[in-house]
């Protein structure tokens, strides 16, 4: 029974996992329509360049075996850079793009979305982990720079030992293109400890907790149109 139940489970999946490939394929021709013709260019030569080899030397049949693993492969290996970069040209430009980078960038990390936004929808992403705090800004360069600075500047107070970093997304000079984020904030040098990011995230987490439970002042604001200055003698 186990064994049938288990065969029905990897049954059940397979097509799953096939209807995904062929989504991913579609999505792929939508932005390279060429993708097709460099598989099967990739798939052909590799297997070719092993089986003529395996004529000289008189061993056909095992180059050939050998020729058709190797260039399944190698067609695998293109098809799935050539998909990665058509999903990062078709996320790139939209909101919350550089969040779904950070969701997954691995382990070791710990990811908080939109910790500071503004009304143009120009937002701050938080990442921990053993590098330090990443503060990764996606929209205007120029607004988000106020936004970043305020960010950095509300951590301060809780986590004074600890770097932090940030990175704008985007194309221009000084800015990180979406599709190299992932790989940029791995290159950053480690300087914490696993208990020291513990440490961190329990600090981050404690003020977000404390600035939502900040009591909100009812009424106009001082100096508002409608507030009203309290009655007295002036002296």
């Amino acid at each position: 029974m186990a064994r049938k139940e288990q065969a029905a489970s990897s049954a059940s999946e397979n097509p799953g996992r096939l209807k995904q490939i062929a989504l991913t394929y579609k999505m792929t021709r939508k932005a390279d329509p060429r993708i097709g013709l460099i598989l099967a260019a990739v798939f052909i030569g590799v297997f070719g360049v092993l089986l003529a080899i395996g004529f000289l030397i008189d061993f056909p049949v095992y180059l050939g075996i050998l020729g058709f693993l190797l260039a399944f492969l190698a067609t695998a290996i293109v098809f799935g850079r050539r998909a990665e970069r058509a999903a990062f040209g078709q996320m790139e430009g939209q909101p919350g793009a550089a969040a779904a980078v950070l969701d997954n960038i691995g382990r070791g990390w710990t990811t908080t979305p939109a910790v500071a936004m503004n009304r143009n929808q120009d937002v701050v992403h938080r990442a921990v982990g053993k590098a330090g705090i990443v503060l990764v800004a996606e929209g205007n360069p120029n607004r988000v720079k106020s936004l970043l600075a305020a960010e950095k500047k509300k951590m301060a107070r809780i986590v004074i030992d600890v770097p932090v970093h940030d990175l704008i997304v985007g194309r221009d000079e000084g800015q990180v293109p979406l599709k190299k984020l992932r790989t940029t904030m791995l290159k950053l040098p480690r300087v914490l400890s696993g208990p020291q990011v513990t440490a961190t995230n329990d600090r981050l987490k404690a003020m977000g907790d404390m600035m939502s439970r900040m009591p909100i002042p009812k009424g106009p604001m001082p100096g508002s149109k409608g507030a009203r200055m309290p009655r007295g003698k002036m002296r």
